[in-house]
């Protein structure tokens, strides 16, 4: 008789827990799967390609920028965004390595079931839940703020309440429209970016209206570095652009999960590895570019320059700022507005991430099996209205004391976002060191592997530590306490960790050793399924030179 040692590993008597049982390990993993042919697969590679290029860029980047500019200076911003952006490029590229071979609903939640622990999988599955339930009604209120750059007669909340019923409706039809979506709104995200950068371009080199040449010489006065909260010398330049480190985390939430709708993908065994492969170079251009050519033309010391997270308006975006600085005219408004559909797209990203791991966490028992419940479009509508809920805590920013609370949460979404990343690198290790263990060769065997493993995947791990254990440094500088930042800072660690615990103990759940990761069975049920997918033709032409999808 066989006896489970644990979920997803089929062991017969006897045989102790050396080998994985490969016909059990295949009837556990074709029971995961069954929910591939529930939903419906609406999202085709140029989805998926649009969606890692641009589908997360909002107003993490193009507002919040700024207050990187102010805390560490054009040149701290600049290390702190390379730095980030080289680090959560090894988060990209190990999620697409695992969801190649698991390609479910969920992305880290289902990986951490298959080669960690289940505990693992509900503690970081409600975290990210939590993550994207509170973000989604931040990007709608930075959104219907953006629009009193307009006018200011019409009382935000019929804006948020529009905003959030458009998010709403574009979740709860056919994943399809929220590709067709995403896809035009990355578009125009990215049009903007190379437009902005080409504008920044054009004024540092003196080609503006005035015809003024700037050239670095903001990076002279006020400085390459800013002194953190009036601390002189080096070391107030260094815990300034660790600061911003926090910053470009914030702005780079999200990227890491364009395996989440992996169930709704046509080829995700040929979409994901495509989607991930040139990650580097498009946080090269998107992000790191653009923080570099900020800090060449807004001075950090700009009194207008964005001082409070995801909030103010359109016209204290450093990108707005630098048109207004220059004498644009007209340039300010384009680029608000694109913003502001940058808000929006955000927030289909976000419901649509956390209703995805909320489905998967249901489909494993992690979650009621309520939120299992497909509509018509076959999609996950019950996931979906949970996560939709939260908008009403955009209406919280309508009340200043309310605002505190709305702020503080906001502020929390950075750590969850640390941990989620440490909890990548995490169950990637044991994955690597599973393929060692078990003697598969991850460049033949899997669908797709991630290259610089595992070094890269241990260096960002060790940076997100750091930062993790550091993040609330501000709070420990002699005469600045502030229980808010302490507590905003270091209460989600306790939280997943009694999330994990709990379940442990509950469940009596264990490590799922090196030799007991189903990685046979996961590799006999790729290769063995009915559908195997048919090889991509090669590109000719002009089309080898797209890098977007």
């Amino acid at each position: 008789m066989p006896t489970q040692s644990q979920p997803g590993i089929q062991l017969t008597e006897g045989e102790g827990s050396t080998a994985p049982n490969t016909d059990g390990d295949i009837g556990y993993i074709r029971r995961g799967f069954g929910e591939v042919h529930a939903v419906r697969q609406g999202l085709y590679q140029r989805h998926m390609q649009m969606i890692a290029v641009a589908g997360t860029i909002g107003t993490g980047l193009f507002l919040s920028s700024g207050q990187a500019i102010v805390m560490g200076g054009p040149l701290g911003a600049f290390l702190a965004y390379s730095i980030v952006g080289l680090a959560v490029t090894s988060v990209v590229l190990t999620t697409g390595e695992m969801g190649a071979l698991v390609p479910l609903s969920g992305g880290l939640v289902r990986y951490a079931e298959y080669f960690f622990d289940p505990a693992m999988a509900f503690a970081n599955g409600w975290n990210q839940v939590y993550l994207y339930s509170v973000t989604l009604p931040a990007e709608i209120v930075a959104a219907s703020v953006l629009v009193e750059f307009w006018t200011t007669a019409i009382n935000n909340a019929i804006w948020i309440t529009v905003f959030s019923a458009l998010v709403l409706i574009a979740a709860l039809v056919f994943v399809r429209i929220y590709g067709e979506l995403e896809f035009a709104f990355a578009i125009l995200k990215i049009l903007l970016i190379i437009g902005v950068n080409i504008m920044a371009l054009v004024i540092t080199c003196g080609g503006g209206p005035q015809g003024e040449s700037i050239g670095f010489r903001y990076w002279r006065n006020p400085g390459p570095f800013v002194q953190y909260q009036g601390i002189k010398g080096s070391l107030g330049q260094f815990l300034g652009f660790w600061a911003t480190l926090k910053n470009a985390v914030f702005a780079y939430n999200g990227i890491q999960n364009i395996t989440i709708p992996a169930a709704e993908t046509r080829r995700p065994r040929q979409s994901i590895p495509h989607a991930t492969k040139r990650v580097l170079y498009r946080i090269l251009l998107f992000y790191v570019l653009s923080i570099f050519m900020i800090g060449l033309v807004v001075p950090s010391n700009d009194p207008t320059l964005l001082q409070v997270r995801l909030t103010g308006t359109g016209a204290q975006s450093p990108f707005v700022i630098a048109a207004h600085r220059a004498g644009i005219r007209g340039a300010p408004s384009v680029i608000n507005a694109v913003i502001l559909t940058s808000a929006w797209s955000a927030g289909n990203s976000y419901i649509l991430f956390g209703s995805r791991i909320l489905y998967g966490m249901a489909v494993h028992g992690h979650a009621p099996a309520l939120f299992q419940r497909l509509n018509r479009f076959s999609v996950p509508y019950m996931a979906i209205s949970f996560v939709g809920s939260f908008l009403c805590l955009g209406y919280m920013s309508l009340s200043h004391s309310a605002t505190i609370v709305f702020r503080w949460l906001r502020d929390v979404v950075a750590v969850a976002t640390l941990v989620d990343w440490l909890i990548v690198c995490i169950v990637y290790l044991r994955f690597y060191y599973g393929c060692k263990k078990q003697g598969v060769d991850r460049h033949k065997e899997v669908p797709w592997a991630a290259p610089f493993q595992p070094y890269f995947t241990w260096a960002a791990l060790t940076l997100f530590t750091l930062m993790l254990v550091t993040g609330g440094f501000t709070a420990f500088i002699h005469g600045n306490w502030d229980t808010e930042t302490f507590v905003s800072s270091y209460m989600n660690i306790p939280i997943v960790l009694g999330l994990y615990y709990g379940y442990k103990l509950w469940n009596k759940t264990h490590i799922i050793s090196l030799e007991n990761i189903p990685l046979v069975g996961l590799i006999q049920f790729y290769l063995c399924q009915d559908d195997v997918e048919p090889e991509e033709e090669p590109r000719k032409g002009l089309a080898k030179l797209n890098i977007l999808w």
